[in-house]
């Protein structure tokens, strides 16, 4: 069952056959004025006219690139430029894509001034946060529509015209939403990713509003406005037009249906697996994703056994990365990074599928948990007169070992007792808050680990609340 569409959708059957004929019509130099280079002509004028409307844009502030990652960065670095005499200060949330923080940390290194906007426990900016940070020096805010990890939906609007009064031109990231909702109204730069929506991979979009001042970060071109320099992909983006279309027409019924089979596993995950957090806004996010986090499971390991059963999801957790770096999105929200899942559905996912996810998914986790000794009496629980310290040493020990530790022996403390925990792992800085949050425990913050005998890394202290 593929249970990944947020990465990329499985090829959308109208794209399938709009690829297929635009390979045998459209296969010429849309730029050369025989009859087969007009003939692709009309075909990529005709998808342009297509995405156009559906997003909300004229024609003419259309440009196609060759992924919805170099959208966002021809959009963000175009814009830098087109308002290089109002300064170069930047403005994103803490939760946008790479592409949008590649950018971001590039202009920083070359001395530009970059501010994050934060955002709540469920992924949510505050528009208010977000206007405060706008400078009279600002050249350009980015902003996604909605969140490509947990499905978070943003205040785009509200924050427009925060924009908008401030005279910041606002590239929004609509590469989740694209197809699937309406798209918010308000923005300066829109970019998108066909493959998201059931179009052909290698297409991205770019639109740039009439009036905004843009100016291409790329040798000059006369193709697509002169935005994107090279040849276009005809068939490609013919392809990619006829799936967004055919998308958003069904897009109101499909979207009730998965928002149901959604709220089924928000609803029943918790209720099957012990020790879940379901992250995310529970109201304001996207039909098809829901994401949630096992305590005391390596990321990894839970995917490879769901891959076994048979389910393609993906993870943020930091546990999946070869650098062991905990998800950006998941640290900003300030939720467990550990054990983290994200089922994204396809059009068309059956509910009994969802119903065999649902059946499987509590054996799993078990299962992966169970070497892990969680069932077994603390040592030292049943003693007398507790110590009212205790360090762990899980020096050397990753995602999620540390938090596993502290699970396993807080209870040798007594409530007001604290347990110190000693960690070089990154990931137990955002996931021992988190799991106190979860616990009812109380999270005393960090000290050196010089200050309770480690070599290395720093000290955890949480203090016993709960039995």
């Amino acid at each position: 069952m593929y249970f990944d569409a947020a990465s990329t959708a499985p090829l959308h059957p109208v794209a399938r056959q709009a690829l297929t004929a635009a390979l045998d019509e459209g296969w010429a130099d849309p730029a050369r004025l025989y009859r087969s280079g007009r003939q692709a002509r009309m075909l990529l004028d005709a998808a342009r006219e297509t995405v156009a409307e559906v997003l909300g844009a004229r024609a003419d502030e259309i440009a196609f690139t060759a992924s919805g990652t170099q959208a966002v960065q021809l959009g963000l670095l175009g814009a830098l430029a087109g308002n290089r005499r109002r300064g170069g200060h930047l403005v994103h949330s803490a939760v946008e894509h790479s592409s949008v923080l590649h950018v971001a940390e590039r202009h920083g290194d070359a001395g530009g001034g970059v501010s994050v906007v934060p955002v709540d426990r469920g992924g949510r900016v505050d528009p208010a946060a977000f206007g405060a940070l706008l400078r009279p020096d600002t050249a350009v805010a980015a902003l996604q529509s909605a969140n490509h990890e947990v499905g978070t939906v943003q205040p785009v609007g509200e924050v427009a015209a925060l924009c908008a009064g401030a005279g910041v031109p606002l590239l929004v990231d609509a590469a989740q939403s694209a197809g699937r909702v309406d798209v918010p109204t308000g923005w300066s730069l829109l970019t998108a990713s066909a493959h998201k929506w059931g179009g052909p991979p290698g297409v991205g979009v770019l639109a740039v509003r009439k009036g905004v001042r843009y100016a291409s970060p790329l040798p000059a071109d006369e193709r697509e406005g002169g935005r994107v320099p090279g040849y276009v992909n005809v068939p490609a983006i013919v392809a990619a037009a006829a799936s967004l279309r055919a998308v958003r027409a069904g897009a109101e019924r499909e979207n009730a249906r998965l928002h149901a089979l959604v709220e089924r596993i928000r609803a029943r995950v918790p209720q099957l697996v012990p020790e879940v957090e379901v992250v995310g806004d529970p109201v304001r996010r996207l039909p098809h994703i829901v994401t949630f986090s096992c305590l005391y499971v390596d990321g990894e390991v839970l995917l490879t056994e769901l891959d076994r059963a048979g389910f393609a999801v993906s993870s943020g957790s930091s546990c999946t990365s070869s650098t062991l770096t905990p998800s950006h999105v998941l640290a900003a929200m300030g939720v467990l990074t550990e054990g983290n899942v994200r089922v994204s559905l396809p059009y068309g996912t059956a509910e009994a599928d969802v119903e065999r996810f649902l059946a499987v998914l509590p054996e799993l986790v078990a299962g992966v948990r169970a070497p892990l000794g969680l069932d077994l009496p603390a040592p030292g629980a049943a003693a007398a007169a507790p110590e009212s310290l205790l360090v762990i040493d899980a020096l050397g020990k990753r995602c999620p070992l540390p938090v596993i530790e502290l699970a396993k022996r807080i209870g040798e403390v007594p409530p007001g007792g604290t347990v110190v925990v000693l960690a070089d792992d990154e990931a137990a800085r955002l996931d021992i808050p988190a799991w106190c949050g979860m616990r009812g425990q109380e999270y005393a913050g960090e000290a050196p680990a010089a200050d309770y005998g480690g070599d290395r890394g720093s000290a955890y202290l949480v203090v016993r609340r709960t039995t």
